[in-house]
This record gives structure tokens, sequence and C-alpha cells, in this order.
């Protein structure tokens, strides 16, 4: 019998056929963004189903760059961790344009609240990666807004994505505080759907490090709306 590949060979393997299957549903993604765009306005039974296959289709794309991104953080030496200036402007733009067709497709208003001219160091694609998942997770809550609100908070920066839907369910939120203490703490990875994506914020917000402090995220309802707040915070 022929001797099982090592677990850095494997592990390659599988980080490669992640990103085959992460590259092909993004070339899937952006065709029924182009055909939902088209579609606009949204006329004939065809296009609250197409708009349902692109929210699937982003949720498995998520998921699969975050894999992907834990993969990096654990399974290489040295993972590409890249804190830079940024202004919150540019971040809120591509965050926002990058659900655009999805948010108009389910009739949801994305609207946000920040000091375009503020600068804040962080990994960019980390935490548009981080953003990114916390709004499609709210288009699953909401009724028809979410909010995107950034500020800085007793000396660190707050970045809020609320929604006005009925708030999360208790082992939500108790999933999100799990996700702060590890993976081995209680994320239920098969009974939550999300638990992959709230480990993941959790490790991109302990990464972001200033002094003796590091950036933390939790699950809480009420904010501007009364319903579900994602609230990550960077020192």
């Amino acid at each position: 019998m022929d001797d099982m590949p090592g677990s850095n060979e494997l592990f390659l393997f599988l980080a490669s056929t992640a990103h085959d299957m992460k590259n092909s549903l993004s070339v899937l993604s952006g065709t029924l963004e182009g055909l939902l765009d088209d579609a606009a306005p949204a006329i004939g039974p065809a296009y609250p189903k197409m708009a349902h296959m692109l929210y699937q289709t982003k949720r498995l794309n998520d998921n699969l760059m975050q894999l992907l991104a834990l993969y990096k953080q654990v399974g290489t030496p040295a993972y590409p961790f890249d804190m830079q200036p940024l202004a919150l402007g540019q971040l809120v733009l591509q965050v926002a344009s990058a659900g655009r067709i999805l948010l108009k497709s389910r009739g949801i208003v994305l609207e946000t609240d920040f000091d375009p001219d503020l600068i804040w160091h962080f990994d960019e694609d980390l935490i548009i990666g981080v953003l990114g998942h916390a709004i499609n997770n709210a288009i699953h809550y909401t009724a028809d807004r979410i909010r995107l609100a950034i500020a800085t908070v007793d000396g660190c920066l707050e970045l809020r994505v609320e929604d006005n839907g009925a708030g999360y369910p208790a082992a939500m939120l108790q999933a999100g505080a799990s996700a702060m203490r590890g993976a081995g703490s209680g994320v239920d990875f098969l009974s939550n759907s999300t638990g992959l994506g709230l480990y993941f914020s959790s490790e991109v917000a302990k990464m972001h490090k200033h002094r003796d402090r590091c950036g933390t995220v939790r699950l809480a309802n009420g904010g501007h709306y009364g319903g579900g707040c994602f609230v990550l915070t960077l020192p």
C-alpha cells in the first residue's frame, strides 16, 4: 500500500482545492450579479430565485475565503498579515460596492455612518472579509435595512453592522461569546451555520494588537434599529 501523503502535503492539496473552488464561485457570483443588474427592475418569477442563488453563492465563497485565511494563519510559518493605514472612506466604499447587487436584489437598504477622513491601521483584506461576512449574515436576519457604522470609542475603532430584524437568538449570542474564547470553547460548527464566520472574525480581531490591547468581536441585540448587532473593535 502506498504511503499516505504527509500532513503538509495534504494541507496544501486541500488549500489548493479550496482556492480553485473559491475562484469558480467568484465567477458564478459575478455572472449572477451581472444578470441581476441587467434584469432591474425586478420583473418575473426568476428574479427572486436568482437573488437567492447569489446570496448562497456569496455565503459559500465567504466560507472558502475564511478557511483559506485560517489555513494561512495556522498552516504556514508566516501569515502575510499586513497592517497599513487606511482611510475609512475607502474601506466603506469597497464593502458597499461588493454587496451592492445582492442588497439591491433583496430590497435591502445599506446605510452608512462614518468619518471618511478618519485613518486607522488594520489589515485591509481581512477586515473587508469580516465586514462582508457580517453584512451577508445580516441579510439573513434583517427586515429591509442594514447599517454600517464606524466610530472611535474609548480609543479604539468600533465597526458595527446592525439590522432591523428581530435580533439574534440566544444561541447565536452565546456562539459570539464562545468564538472569542476559541473554537474549543463552545462554537458549534455543526449546528450553527455561522460558526466558521464567527471564529474567523474573532481570530482576525485577535491578530490586531496595539500595546496591551487586541481586537474583539461580539454579537448583541439593540443598536440603532433595535435588531441584531455585529461589533468589531480594533485597538
